[in-house]
């Protein structure tokens, strides 16, 4: 009997999708994944919001210098590139290591038709702010339909 539940036991470790704990999850060490981290781009945090007459886009970009930015409009796709250097190179031994810094981007879809030839931008107190007026429609006209 004892046998027969040893063998249940490995069995259904076997074919167990889910490694156990005290295999690990990746064959590649700490360092490696943490390195690959920090190589990659990081995604920028917004907010977008419209009123009556335009989208504006919102991004706390605090350390970043205007000259490191980027922002584009085609048709309806804004991207905002740039670029947060760190400020000093410190080696030190950190407790805690949050702060993001390198290249950043991120892409938007405008939710509605916007003018991309009025675009404005500015930067104030570590926020981006991006302004795109909507496209005016005219006022629906009626068609006649001839016979």
């Amino acid at each position: 009997m004892e046998e027969q539940l040893i063998e249940a036991k490995r069995e259904q470790k076997e074919s167990s999708s889910v490694p156990p704990a005290t295999e690990p999850l990746t064959d590649k060490k700490p360092i490696e994944v943490e390195e690959k981290w920090l190589e990659a781009e990081g995604e920028l945090a917004i907010d977008v919001y419209q009123t009556e007459n335009e989208v504006v886009i919102q991004a706390a970009i605090a350390g970043v210098r205007p000259e490191n930015l980027d922002i584009a409009i085609e048709r309806d796709i804004l991207t905002i590139r740039g670029n947060r250097e760190k400020p000093f190179e410190e080696s030190g031994d950190y407790f805690t290591q949050e702060c993001y810094w390198g290249p950043f981007s991120r892409e938007v879809v405008m939710p509605v038709e916007v003018d991309p030839e009025r675009v404005e931008a500015a930067m104030k107190d570590g926020i981006l702010t991006i302004r795109i007026p909507k496209m005016l429609r005219e006022k629906l006209r009626k068609i006649k339909v001839r016979i």
